[in-house]
């Protein structure tokens, strides 16, 4: 896989699980944590640019948060528009149709791609390939929901860049292992 991006799994800022995660070899990290106040946030973001500065960060649904941190906004599916050049932007991709609607972006999460409890209606690696056919050529685009070693195997095309991973990090007993096995097991 080109880029692996770890996304917090909303349960606050805990430095020893968020450094194992930052550290376990991910590309980048995406603190996507409803429940924290901006103050708080604000100061997770600036501890993971100081834990490792060389993962890429980006910050769910915080604009100003963001902006302060100089880091990319994931803006989640109801988040109002953002002009182009103010932030490097994310967002989700639920249906083939978002496509144009996501111009701008830096890199969009197609999601669920594998079952997910509370998901939705997977993608599956069918219609991910018939997407990633007609995708132009544009932002980065990662599969998230349910991409392990054992499912991320069905992934393989030129136009996937990477996944975006919860589960398969924060509930490995550990985080370098689980991105070694999943690497290895990344068809090239």
């Amino acid at each position: 896989m080109k880029f692996l991006l770890a996304i917090t799994p909303g349960a606050g800022f805990d430095p020893s699980k968020w450094g194992a995660v930052l550290r376990s070899g991910v590309d980048g990290f995406l603190i996507r944590e409803p429940g924290m106040e901006a103050r708080a946030l604000l100061e997770a973001a600036r501890w993971c640019q100081g834990e490792a500065p060389e993962v890429e960060l980006w910050v769910g649904g915080r604009l100003d948060v963001a902006l302060a941190a100089g880091c990319g906004l994931h803006a989640p599916e109801a988040y109002p528009e953002v002009p182009e050049d103010l932030v490097p932007l994310s967002r989700p991709m639920h249906g083939e149709d978002q496509l144009g609607t996501r111009r701008g972006c830096r890199q969009l999460l197609i999601a669920p791609v594998f079952a997910v409890p509370g998901k939705g209606e997977p993608w599956g690696a069918a219609r991910l390939h018939r997407f990633l056919d007609a995708a132009p050529p544009g932002p980065r685009l990662l599969a998230l929901g349910g991409v392990t070693p054992e499912t991320v195997g069905g992934l393989k095309h030129p136009r996937l860049d990477g996944a975006a991973l919860i589960r398969a990090l924060w509930d490995a007993p550990d985080p370098r292992d689980a991105v070694a096995r999943l690497r290895e097991a990344a068809p090239r």
